[in-house]
């Protein structure tokens, strides 16, 4: 994680540091530098990252109000294991929404933003060959959040990046099993782009989205049991 280190000033400094810690933590959860069952401290991150409790702290309170962090206790932060059942509804809207960012894309797509698609999916192909997880992980998540950015929709990519928070480590935990099952398809959705053709880049996409999700249900670090609600965290989390 990056050095988010400066002075802290006024109350505006304080948010605009939180969020970048926000930005930080988040990255780790989607590319799953953070592995399900991970417990997070305040007092460390802080540390880490060179800032004091409060953006810490703020930025932890939003994660797990956005649900991808789980709150026990104060002292009981954790990158939760998703339950099968809740995969499965963050997958079915995963077809819905990246399907219409795909369909988008094919639509308005230029030759630079092409060029990106095709950067991000060789990248992640040398990141697979030398057995560099974290990486191919990173171009994975930037690949399916960068149809969003090319559709031209912010509030679809936010709804997206949700998404990612909570399934981020899981997909981490299974990615390595899935091979080239996690990557082979998204070659026909730049093809579907590069020829305008929106069903195509929609059927594209949700093919690698339910092929990579079949590793997932079978390989990745899905809960073994229904775990307990986490308790409002508002007043906790000011202790």
């Amino acid at each position: 994680m990056p050095d988010v280190r400066q002075a802290e000033g006024p109350a505006g400094d304080k948010s605009t540091l939180a969020a970048e810690v926000y930005d930080r933590i988040a990255e780790e959860l989607m590319s799953g530098v953070l592995a399900p069952g991970t417990r997070l401290k305040i007092r460390e991150l802080s540390d880490r990252m060179g800032v004091s409790v409060t953006p810490v702290r703020d930025a932890i309170l939003r994660l797990v109000n956005n649900g991808a962090l789980s709150f026990q206790s104060p002292r009981d932060i954790r990158v939760p294991f998703l339950e099968r059942a809740r995969y499965l509804e963050i997958r079915a809207i995963r077809l819905e929404l990246e399907g219409l960012a795909a369909e988008r894309a094919a639509q308005l797509a230029n030759s630079r933003q092409l060029a990106m698609l095709d950067d991000l999916v060789v990248r992640n192909e040398q990141a697979l060959l030398r057995g560099d997880q974290m990486e191919a992980l990173r171009m994975n998540q930037r690949f399916h959040l960068a149809l969003t950015e090319i559709a031209g929709m912010p509030i679809l990519r936010g709804l997206v990046e949700n998404l990612w928070l909570q399934m981020g480590p899981l997909i981490a935990s299974g990615y390595g099993a899935g091979g080239r099952v996690m990557i082979e398809h998204h070659h026909p959705v730049i093809d579907a782009i590069r020829n305008g053709d929106g069903e195509a880049a929609r059927a594209a996409i949700r093919t690698d989205i339910m092929k990579g999700g079949e590793v997932l249900l079978t390989r990745g670090s899905l809960a073994a049991e229904r775990r307990p609600a986490s308790p409002p965290v508002g007043r906790a989390l000011q202790s």
